[in-house]
């Protein structure tokens, strides 16, 4: 048993699947799952010392890079003075007050602990806005763990095959329609049959969670205009996107004006964050100033206002989304260049700093063409890459993130790499 097996056997004695988070286990390719005890930048470094270059990014949070020193220096400083007090800090008017400059749909904010609380919340408020219980949400889309939500979700859900709902009561699965997303004409036609019962729409925009999947052109805008011909709220989930692949997210990116949003990853520097935000009349809903009911000892916590600040404040230097989008182009066209050679088909999905390739001849729009995917491929792919130092998400389900410490040398290495992995991937 090598050094990192021992490690996966002690933590299986203690931690359920020796992971708190299931698609940390390689369930989707297979083998020993890393770990890690430090980063910096685009590196990260496993206990054994091997270093790889970063491409999970914490599922997303690290767009500045790890240990940034303004945002380590940021943490510090906070932990000096105190990590939690559940009583109000002026910091979280001060990080509220940044989200709201980035997001002309939001005209308050509350902020929680993840991006599951948060699309947790954003539900319950829209029930309470409009009297209605059913929600919607997409094939392959993933809002967090919370009970409605997990109905044909992506994420670990889908790179497991897992049904998605054991533990789920099948009173509150009944309450959860699922659409295929990029279909405009099956929403509408679900909306014709079940409008009056519908509270919510809730919707990645940029889909991260079967994989990168962008949405078809005017596809954001129909969601948009059949919410408010049905009286629905729409819920934009920018727990990956917000701040990733726009200043104001993809809500601005793609110019749309959703009635709620949630938030999470960036806005917390790494550290536990998330947040749900929106139109004043619904945002009133929230107690103490409405009846709907949501609260949380660690919510609006003073590290991850600090970190999320630090952070915030850096990406909103002169030129930082042009350059990371130009950084994440030279990785992707490289994947691409190297599969290629490979003699592999590949399809790439990009937006901004996410992407992912998707082993399969097809393009890639909605959950069915995802799923064509030559998983085994992938997972040969994804060893090859962790072989040869380069760290990618251990699912073909899952974007890939660029950070702003990502530099030409770690795209020439991600080339090198992905040439001998494409090799592999060809193989099976």
């Amino acid at each position: 048993m090598n050094p990192m097996e021992r490690r996966y056997a002690e933590a299986k004695s203690v931690i359920p699947g020796g992971v708190n988070s299931p698609v940390r286990a390689f369930g989707g390719v297979g083998g020993t799952p890393v770990f890690f005890q430090s980063a910096h930048g685009a590196t990260l470094v496993d206990s054994d010392g091997k270093s790889y270059v970063d491409y999970v990014g914490s599922w997303g949070p690290m767009i500045v890079g790890h240990t940034h020193p303004k945002v380590v220096e940021a943490i510090r400083d906070q932990a000096g003075k105190g990590s939690s007090f559940g009583a109000p800090t002026e910091l979280e008017t001060e990080m509220a007050r940044r989200v709201l400059a980035r997001i002309p749909s939001c005209a308050k904010v509350r902020f929680v602990s993840s991006g599951t609380e948060a699309c947790m919340a954003a539900i319950r408020v829209a029930r309470g806005y409009t009297g209605r219980e059913a929600i919607v949400k997409f094939e392959g889309c993933y809002h967090g763990h919370a009970d409605s939500l997990l109905v044909k979700a992506g994420s670990g859900v889908l790179t497991l095959s897992l049904p998605g709902t054991p533990g789920i009561p099948e009173k509150l699965a009944a309450l959860t329609y699922v659409a295929p997303y990029n279909d405009p004409k099956a929403l509408e036609e679900l909306f014709e049959a079940k409008g009056k019962e519908i509270a919510a729409v809730i919707l990645e925009p940029v889909v991260g969670n079967m994989g990168l999947v962008p949405p078809s052109p005017g596809y954001l805008e129909a969601v948009r205009a059949l919410t408010k011909k049905y009286g629905i709220v729409f819920i934009c989930d920018e727990v990956m996107t917000g701040f990733r692949v726009d200043k104001g997210g993809a809500q601005t990116r793609f110019g749309i004006d959703p009635d709620l949003t949630t938030f999470g990853k960036i806005i917390g520097g790494g550290l536990p964050v998330g947040a749900y935000g929106g139109k004043a009349e619904i945002m009133a809903k929230v107690a103490p100033e409405g009846p709907v009911y949501q609260a949380g000892t660690l919510s609006g916590n003073p590290l991850a206002m600090r970190a999320g600040m630090a952070t915030l404040d850096l990406t909103a230097e002169p030129g930082f989304y042009e350059k990371l989008e130009a950084v994440s182009a030279k990785v992707a066209d490289a994947l691409v260049t190297a599969a290629k050679e490979a003699g592999v088909p590949v399809v790439m999905n990009r937006v901004g700093s996410m992407f992912t390739p998707f082993f399969t001849d097809r393009p890639v729009f909605d959950y069915t063409t995802a799923a064509t995917s030559n998983t085994k491929r992938f997972a040969a792919f994804f060893h090859g890459m962790l072989d040869r130092g380069v760290y990618i998400p251990p699912s073909q389900f899952e974007a890939w993130f660029v950070s702003a410490a990502h530099s030409d040398a770690e795209v020439a290495k991600t080339l090198e790499a992905a040439r001998g992995a494409m090799k592999d991937a060809a193989a099976v």
